[in-house]
């Protein structure tokens, strides 16, 4: 079995869990909470190929499934998955769905495959309609997003090397350096064009947040929670590879990987740091920067498309622990940075507590610290992803890019 086959199949059933779940429920004889973990899974995923893989027959879906089930020592099982499944074989066109007027939660819910208190959320933020929008969004599978390493070419020198090795790069409408791949086949870091540096591949709506921090060269920037250095890199490349950029991040194995990124794409001044941002950074640091970047870990809702796991892994507890460690962050960023400083605090999550509400509560906490309005000096070209507020925002269904939220704050 191919990886590529696998990796679709894996990542399908998280995507559409819940209305696989659905139908499964609508015709299994017994309640799908009293069915092993084990079968419900062998279920989702013949399931999942018979309604959206055209290239596997639905009888070799089900054969395998019965054949799965034996395998594992659940012979018992095996003719409950068989009946169930040939029934659904001939009937899922028929399965009814909730009522859209009558229960527009368990509607979105079971029709887009989200979690129930994840659709009652955001249908009471942004209506029926637009719900319906964001959810279908985040269940297309993504194209690939990159950005142009300028410093060692222009976007038309990339296009046409990639073209030489068969890639169709297409530059992103209204986002400068950002091409999308299409007719990629296999891996993106075997292109030669990725091994010589001449790309890092970054979500068209990451590569905006770089531009709103407007890096300059000769300046000092601090990136708190670098992960593998996305965002590090964009703004040392925007510099000309002329601002001191230190990229903290508390995992080493991230920072081994963002040392193999600075040689490919050839940048001498980025400083990965091991270190935990949301605490100690006084002692960590004599200096203080000209400019910040908080991109803070969140619960990913806004990137969902890509990691469509999130919407099974997640629950509203989580929201005010991260929103917490998100305060903690910008505040010590705050901390370190120079008076007449910014900072850029970017979460790619949609949720109020994690986004507007940290603003909130860092503002309240630290007097030096105003809010300034991110269209009033972002480039022209940028301000359609600045909202009525003066925040940075992206959202799938609207711009066609993972879900970003960015606020820029300045010390006085």
């Amino acid at each position: 079995m191919d990886r590529a086959f696998v990796s679709h199949l894996v990542l399908g059933v998280w995507r559409w869990r819940g209305r696989l779940d659905w139908m499964l429920g609508r015709v299994s004889s017994r309640p799908l909470r009293s069915v092993s973990p084990i079968v419900l899974n062998i279920l989702r995923l013949a399931l999942y190929q018979v309604l959206y893989m055209d290239r596997v027959p639905d009888s070799a879906a089900v054969n395998e499934a019965v054949e799965q089930a034996k395998a594992r020592g659940l012979g018992r099982a095996a003719g409950f998955v068989n009946g169930l499944l040939r029934n659904l074989c001939r009937t899922h066109g028929e399965i009814p769905f909730p009522d859209p007027e009558a229960d527009p939660v368990r509607f979105l819910a079971a029709t887009h495959a989200y979690p129930e208190w994840l659709a009652a959320r955001w249908l009471e933020r942004f209506g029926f309609e637009e719900t319906g929008a964001l959810l279908a969004a985040q269940n297309r599978v993504p194209g690939l997003d990159i950005r142009v390493n300028r410093l060692k070419g222009a976007p038309e020198a990339l296009i046409s090397a990639l073209a030489g090795e068969g890639v169709k790069a297409v530059p992103v409408e209204g986002v400068p350096g950002a091409l999308s791949l299409e007719g990629l086949r296999g891996r993106v870091d075997r292109l030669r064009a990725f091994q010589e540096g001449l790309f890092q591949v970054q979500d068209r709506g990451a590569q905006v947040a770089g531009h709103l921090l407007a890096p300059l060269p000769g300046e000092r920037i601090l990136d708190l929670c670098s992960g593998y250095g996305g965002k590090a890199t964009h703004l040392a490349e925007l510099t000309g590879d002329r601002a001191r950029v230190t990229s903290l991040d508390i995992h080493h194995r991230r920072l081994v990987e963002l040392r193999r990124t600075l040689n490919r794409l050839g940048l001498l001044q980025v400083d990965p740091v091991r270190a935990d941002g949301a605490r100690g950074l006084d002692r960590l640091f004599r200096t203080t920067f000209d400019a910040v970047l908080v991109d803070a870990p969140c619960s990913g809702l806004g990137v969902l498309r890509r990691h469509p796991d999130g919407k099974w892994n997640r629950s509203e507890s989580d929201f005010p622990r991260l929103a917490a460690l998100q305060e903690a962050l910008v505040l010590q960023g705050a901390q370190r940075l120079r008076p007449g400083g910014r900072l850029l605090f970017v979460t790619c999550t949609v949720t109020r507590e994690e986004n507007e509400g940290v603003v909130e509560a860092v503002l309240e906490e630290d007097p030096e610290l105003s809010l300034a309005r991110l269209d009033e000096g972002a480039p022209p070209w940028a301000r359609r992803f600045v909202d009525a507020r003066g925040f940075f925002r992206t959202l799938p269904h609207i711009h066609d890019a993972d879900g970003f939220f960015g606020a820029l704050l300045v010390k006085r």
